[in-house]
């Protein structure tokens, strides 16, 4: 299974759409590796740089309707070739979504007012989360402060994060 921990890069902003987690241009690459210098090149952000805020980032928080655009399975490989297997968000486009899923990863939707105090308390500032995939649990951890917040998510796509996505599930279960 992949890892589900790490530290947090936090992204104040709904709507960011697949074009700005990796641009179109980069569609015609090949390989999942060849996508990782480009994951977020197009977010208009204020203070953002991609460059040096996604490493050794593990974890996205952001705000509403992540992944919204076109549907694309490059967005969440540019996601995990970069070591990002979970973003948490107030929800996400359907198929961003569930090809998140598709490919073994965590695409874990908490309420505004959860969105709100995870911003309110540890953006900008060195945080870590861990998902203790049994108990549903997200562990935030900045500092001498810890939280654990619950959530909630569908059995069968429990099942693929399990299986690390469609293909190990296929391969384990026909």
């Amino acid at each position: 299974m992949k890892e589900f921990s790490g530290k947090v890069l936090f992204l104040d902003r709904s709507d960011i759409n697949t074009d700005e987690i990796i641009p179109a241009k980069y569609l015609t690459e090949i390989t999942k590796e060849a996508l990782k210098p480009y994951l977020l090149e197009d977010l208009s952000l204020s203070g953002f740089n991609n460059k040096e805020d996604i490493k050794d980032k593990a974890v996205i928080v952001t705000r509403a309707n992540f992944g919204c655009g076109s549907s694309r399975e490059h967005a969440p490989w540019a996601l995990e070739v970069n070591g990002i297997n979970v973003v948490i968000a107030e929800n996400f486009a359907r198929i961003f979504r569930q090809n998140m899923y598709n490919c073994g990863m965590f695409a874990i939707e908490l309420s505004k007012e959860k969105i709100d105090y995870l911003f309110e308390n540890y953006a900008g500032k060195d945080t870590s989360i861990a998902i203790d995939f049994e108990k549903d649990k997200i562990i935030l951890t900045s500092g001498d402060r810890t939280d654990e917040i619950d959530f909630k998510v569908g059995d069968f796509d429990k099942t693929l994060v399990k299986e690390e996505g469609w293909v190990g599930y296929a391969d384990k279960n026909y």
